[in-house]
C-alpha cells in the first residue's frame, strides 16, 4: 500500500498542520477553562482532528478521506446526541455515514489512472436537477422529524440537514461542487456548537473543528476544479 501523505504539497502539509494546531490549541483551552475532563471533549478532539485530516484527503480526492468520513460520522453523531442535536445525530449517523460507505466504492470504481485520485463526473442537468428534488425531499422529511424530537435549534439544524444531504451526495457523484455545500454546512455548526460552547467550555474543539473544516472545505472546492480543468486538457490531447 502507498503512504497517502506522500502526494501532499508543501501547501497541503501546512494546511493540514495549521489545522491539527488549531485543534490541539482548542482543546487545550477547553481543559484550562473547562471544570473536568470529561469523555466528551476527549471523542470531540479525537474526531476533529480525524476530521481535518479526511478532509485533506478528500480536497486530493484521495479515498482515504471518505474511510475516515465513515467513523467521523460514527462519533460525531455520538457527540451530537450528549448535546440533544438530533438532527446532527440522525444526519450523519443515518445519512452522511452511509453515503460515506457509498462513496468509498463509487470513488474505488472510478479511479483517475494510477494517480490514487478519484475521476471527476461531470454533471449534467438532470443530475443536478435530482440533488435538487433529492434535498428538497430530505429537508421537509427531517423538518417535521426533528420538531417532532424537539431539536435544539429547529432552524439551524434543519439547514444543517440540507446542506449536509447536498455535499454528501455529491460527493458520492464525483462533483467539485460538494465543497461548496459542505462548506455552507460548516458555517451552520459553527453557529450550532458555538451556542453550545456557552454553556459548556467542553465543546469549544467543535467549534474550531469546523472553522478548519471551513478552511479544507474553500480549498477542497479549489483543488477539483484545478483537477477537472486538468483532466478535461488530458482528455482532449489524447
Amino acid at each position: 500500500m502507498k503512504n497517502p501523505f506522500r502526494s501532499f504539497t508543501k501547501f497541503e502539509y501546512g494546511l493540514w498542520l495549521f489545522s491539527l494546531v488549531g485543534v490541539v490549541i482548542s482543546f487545550a483551552l477547553s481543559l484550562y477553562f473547562g471544570e473536568t475532563i470529561n469523555h466528551i471533549s476527549i471523542i470531540s478532539f479525537i474526531i476533529s482532528a480525524m476530521g481535518v485530516t479526511a478532509l485533506v484527503f478528500n480536497a486530493k480526492g484521495m479515498v482515504e478521506g471518505q474511510v475516515l468520513s465513515v467513523i467521523f460520522s460514527l462519533l460525531y453523531g455520538y457527540v451530537s446526541f450528549h448535546q440533544r442535536y438530533y438532527g446532527e445525530m440522525i444526519t450523519y449517523m443515518g445519512m452522511t455515514m452511509p453515503i460515506a460507505a457509498a462513496s468509498v466504492y463509487t470513488w474505488l470504481r472510478n479511479p483517475d489512472g494510477d494517480s490514487g485520485e478519484v475521476k471527476i463526473k461531470i454533471m449534467r442537468k438532470r443530475d443536478y436537477a435530482l440533488t435538487a428534488v433529492l434535498t428538497i425531499l430530505v429537508t421537509i422529511s427531517f423538518y417535521f422529524i426533528l420538531k417532532a424530537l424537539g431539536t435544539s435549534s429547529l432552524i439551524a439544524g434543519t439547514f444543517s440537514v440540507t446542506t449536509s444531504f447536498s455535499a454528501s451526495y455529491l460527493t458520492m457523484m464525483r462533483c467539485p461542487l460538494y465543497a461548496v455545500c459542505y462548506s455552507a454546512n460548516d458555517i451552520i455548526l459553527i453557529f450550532l456548537w458555538t451556542v453550545a460552547t456557552v454553556k459548556d467550555i467542553s465543546n469549544l474543539p467543535m467549534v474550531i473543528c469546523f472553522i478548519m473544516f471551513l478552511f479544507n472545505d474553500i480549498y477542497g472546492f479549489i483543488s477539483w476544479k484545478r483537477r477537472l480543468r486538468k483532466q478535461i486538457e488530458e482528455a482532449t490531447k489524447s
